[in-house]
């Protein structure tokens, strides 16, 4: 039942983050004039509306997206393009299409409420007001969860001790086959709780850096720890073991071995550590949009039935499962469910974000790349007193968003699949 309930929670969450990323386009379009006929959530046919003065609001039918209509989108044909022959080809005939039906929307009494007659700064504004407001959500979330309740940091306090030298596959099931050695750690007699406060003879305060200098060991090393009201000194003779490298979890590399996992606890962060974290966090999501092409072999080997992993794209249908997994998983307090699907949105929020910023049509940022465009051929043309080039025609870049639409169309159809046969699990 409680996967149910989070499914519900978190989809309706991911709603309400489109809906909000919409409101940024539609505030600043009015705030400049310009006339907005649909604020609508979803696409396909419209399952409810109501109509408020001059646009009409509503919910449609298939819940992956939304958009808002706004009149004069492309500016029309050129003078000097009337005279032209038409042409039969298929990306004159989309650009055509295009305008026509942008055009169409126009009424007399609202020609000067178009969108492409406002000034780029403007229209700058109004297409990155959406990814804005995506930021914002994930910016408040992310702040109110790492200042009010904290982020997990790793300390230099033992948690577990790997009982014996195995594989990872091995140690994750809890198992050591017969003959196995015991680990340095376990051989030292390490136990749970032991505070490391000197590796080798220097003093240690965190764990990033105690880690490296077990990794970069090997032979005896005496170890100094607290335990209890006790200052103890350890030998360790550590190994030289196969292990995942830090900055690439998917590469190995030979390092020293202890045998020792960290302890964890919530530190609360200041403003400075909220910058640095969101911005890693805008960092490493920028990273993943840019190998979603690269995933494609993996999610369909996970239709296929391979093994999915945790790390695999996942559309709003693989988000709210795992969100309503998260508020099921009863070994946690429901106070740290409630933070981690909080931190699930605000993710999708930032990749949301990041997604539309990206310079190509028909996302936000290729609108925005357009308007930039203008601005600097405009400026270029009053430097060298040349006659002013008019507004940029987006509607040239049609047949491209088109490819791109299909594109997008097609990997999240990908997802969708995989996300109901395979689903990232987190269980």
């Amino acid at each position: 039942m409680l996967v149910i309930v989070g499914i519900v929670l978190f989809f309706v969450g991911l709603l309400l983050s489109i809906a909000w990323h919409e409101l940024g386009h539609l505030l600043t379009a009015k705030m400049f004039g310009v006339k907005v006929t649909q604020y609508m959530v979803g696409f396909g046919r419209t399952v409810w509306s109501r109509k408020t003065a001059e646009t009409e609001y509503g919910v449609k039918l298939i819940p992956f997206g939304g958009f808002i209509r706004m009149i004069g989108m492309f500016p029309p044909k050129r003078d000097e393009e009337y005279g032209r022959t038409a042409s039969s080809a298929p990306w004159r005939v989309m650009i055509e299409d295009a305008r026509e039906a942008a055009a169409e929307e126009v009424t007399p009494e609202d020609a000067h409420r178009q969108f492409y007659q406002r000034k780029p700064w403007k229209r700058i504004i109004v297409m990155a007001a959406g990814p804005i407001m995506n930021l914002i959500l994930a910016v408040l979330i992310f702040a109110g969860i790492l200042m009010g309740y904290g982020k997990a940091e790793l300390t230099t306090s033992v948690s577990s001790i790997s009982e014996c030298v195995v594989s990872a596959d091995a140690q994750d099931k809890g198992t050591c086959p017969p003959g196995a050695p015991p680990s340095p750690a376990a051989a030292a007699g390490f136990r749970p709780g032991d505070k490391i406060v000197e590796f080798d003879g220097k003093p240690y305060g965190s764990w990033t850096e105690l880690q490296k200098a077990i990794r970069g060991s090997a032979g005896s090393v005496p170890i100094v720890v607290e335990r209890g009201d006790q200052r103890l000194t350890l030998h360790a003779d550590l190994i030289q073991d196969r292990r995942p490298a830090l900055d690439d979890p998917k590469r190995t590399e030979v390092v020293g071995f202890l045998g020792l996992s960290p302890d964890q606890v919530m530190v609360r962060q200041d403003v400075g550590g909220v910058v640095r974290t969101i911005g890693g966090f805008v960092s490493l999501t920028a990273q993943k949009i840019v190998e979603l092409p690269q995933r494609v072999p993996d999610l369909i080997s996970a239709i296929g039935g391979q093994e999915r992993s945790a790390d695999s794209p996942v559309g709003i249908v693989g988000a709210s499962r795992i969100g309503g997994e998260v508020l099921s998983m009863d070994q946690v307090s429901v106070g740290a469910r409630l933070i981690t699907m909080l931190n699930l949105l605000a993710a999708v929020n930032l990749s949301l974000f990041v997604m539309n910023m990206l310079p190509i049509l028909p996302l936000d940022g290729g609108h925005i790349a357009g308007a930039l465009w203008e601005s600097v051929r405009r400026g270029f043309a009053k430097l060298v007193r040349r006659p002013d080039p008019g507004p940029f025609d987006t509607a040239r870049l049609m047949p491209l968003a088109y490819g791109v639409t299909l594109i997008f169309i097609a990997y999240s159809l990908l997802v969708l699949v995989a996300d109901v046969v395979n689903p990232v699990t987190l269980m």
